[in-house]
């Protein structure tokens, strides 16, 4: 499918868009994850790393060098990339070939010089598929999944870009199990060998853990991390992912957060990008007496109510 996204709108800029079209033509594969950009305050991209590129534009003073995205399903956070931190290095991953295939087609074709933007990218797992390239990135985004898939399916058979394959080679700290973050536990690990001198990963996590265990699962991937920009989203695709999240809870991980988008939307008023951050932890305190587990938010949801779930960007660099 295709979808047409009105670029000023969809990164609340001021004046029309530099880098990219003034519409971006986006073609989504069917085992991409389908961009929200219909519902803005749903969307990854928008809601959450827009506000927090625009802020790591604006510490630095300058433009980056070079971006990274692993797992970028059609592309437009790429674009989104090139337009705000203004890369002009990019390099980008996700599972399947189709998927990376269409990406590179939708960001070629949505840059308005597109000879300007130097692309690295492959398919595979994290970013592995950039190991023979430049590889070394100032910024590298992430928006992993969290919820594995079910025994009896197939990463193919359908829209599954919101869970993951869970088997894996790799040892992963028991913390970090139960937390339900061992995708982005990975990809900390490898962003070592990616980094440029200065560069930090940004991962955007769903708060439905404490925020002090964002903070300990840099530490155990041996980088110094921070909560750099703190919000709140409506919780896309309720349905799949609250209840996969509740599925986990009844096998013993977690508990995990929701909360109603109603407390949210009181926790988080007139709370700016940029003291988001500085104040998560205390902000975090002030919503414990609303927290649902994943049992109770699915039982609410299934009753009509609009959940929501926190969301973190996790700076992390190298010690």
């Amino acid at each position: 499918m295709s979808i047409l996204v009105d670029v000023k709108k969809y990164l609340a800029l001021e004046e029309a868009p530099k880098q990219v079209q003034d519409y971006l033509s986006v073609a989504v594969t069917d085992h991409a994850y389908l961009p929200k950009t219909e519902d803005i305050t749903s969307d990854w991209v928008a809601y959450i790393a827009t506000p927090a590129f625009k802020l790591i534009r604006e510490n630095l003073g300058h433009d980056v060098e070079a971006f990274a995205s692993i797992g970028t399903g059609s592309g437009i956070d790429v674009l989104t990339g090139i337009e705000l931190l203004g890369a002009k290095r990019v390099g980008f991953t996700d599972l399947q070939k189709s998927v990376v295939d269409a990406a590179a087609e939708n960001i070629k074709k949505n840059l308005k010089n597109a000879d300007s933007i130097e692309l690295e990218f492959g398919a595979g797992d994290l970013l592995q598929p950039l190991e023979n390239g430049k590889r070394r990135y100032d910024v590298i985004y992430e928006n992993l999944p969290n919820v594995p898939l079910t025994d009896n399916t197939k990463i193919e058979d359908k829209r599954n870009s919101g869970h993951y394959l869970e088997k894996r080679v790799e040892v992963i700290p028991e913390f970090v199990h139960e937390q339900m973050l061992d995708l982005h536990y990975l990809a900390l690990k490898q962003a070592r060998d990616y980094l440029a001198d200065k560069g930090a990963v940004y991962s955007t996590l769903g708060g439905r853990v404490p925020l002090s265990a964002f903070i300990k699962l840099g530490e155990l991937a041996g980088l110094s991390s921070e909560i750099f920009t703190y919000s709140w989203k409506v919780q896309a695709e309720p349905e799949d992912v609250i209840s996969g999240y509740a599925a986990q809870e009844k096998a013993g991980l977690g508990p995990f957060r929701f909360y109603r988008a109603s407390d949210l939307q009181k926790a988080f008023a007139n709370i700016s990008v940029k003291e988001s951050g500085k104040n998560a932890f205390e902000i975090e305190k002030s919503l414990e007496s609303s927290k649902l587990t994943a049992k109770e938010a699915y039982e609410a949801f299934l009753k009509g109510e609009v959940i929501g779930h926190t969301v973190a960007v996790l700076k992390s660099s190298v010690k």
